[in-house]
């Protein structure tokens, strides 16, 4: 952003651990991170055993694993690990700051008018390209042009029409495989 000026406006990816989907056991988020220290302490008060900063997958990141002896008798450990002990994979401080900080700005009012005005803008491309409007048909840039504003025309036009009608420009997606269903009535 700082380079180019550009703010990529959309939400987080959600942590996709297993606790986390189940959103009953302790998540990376419930866990007190202390980079300076380079310790991990779970919500039982337990300190992390070990810090690795390692890389995974092309990117940095830090390994943090708890003792056996700390995992193995704690009371809560059905909701943290289902091995012999937790293991936590981190980003790098400057990344994690990052992500806390536009984790934080997500559930502010300003982000939320950014993000549906981006919803708009995704909508009104999704509409130009059920339309045709993903490849041009003609040569030379005059002709695309002019074929460019002719779809501006038409959506413009089907804007309206569904605005006086009442009619939802968002119809329900149907995937392929329920159509078919649907095609040879074997939907239930």
């Amino acid at each position: 952003m700082a380079t180019w000026g550009i703010a990529l406006i959309g939400p987080l990816l959600a942590d996709t651990s297993a606790q986390a989907r189940a959103g009953t056991g302790y998540a990376r988020a419930d866990f007190a991170i202390d980079y300076d220290g380079k310790t991990v302490t779970c919500p039982q008060g337990n300190t992390s055993a070990s810090w690795t900063p390692c890389t995974q997958r092309g990117k940095d990141t830090i390994v943090v694993q708890f003792s056996v002896t700390d995992c193995g008798p704690c009371p809560a450990r059905a909701l943290c690990t289902s091995g012999k002990r937790r293991l936590l994979t981190l980003p790098p401080r400057d990344l994690a700051e990052a992500q806390a900080a536009a984790r934080a700005a997500e559930k502010t009012i300003p982000f939320r008018a950014d993000y549906a005005r981006r919803a708009g803008v995704e909508g009104t491309m999704h509409q130009a390209a059920s339309h045709g409007a993903r490849r041009a048909r003609y040569r030379g840039l005059p002709k695309t042009r002019l074929d460019h504003v002719y779809m501006a025309c038409v959506l413009n036009l089907l804007r309206l029409h569904a605005y006086w009608t009442g009619t939802p420009l968002d119809r329900k997606r149907t995937s392929h495989l329920a159509r078919l269903e649907t095609e040879l009535g074997l939907a239930a």
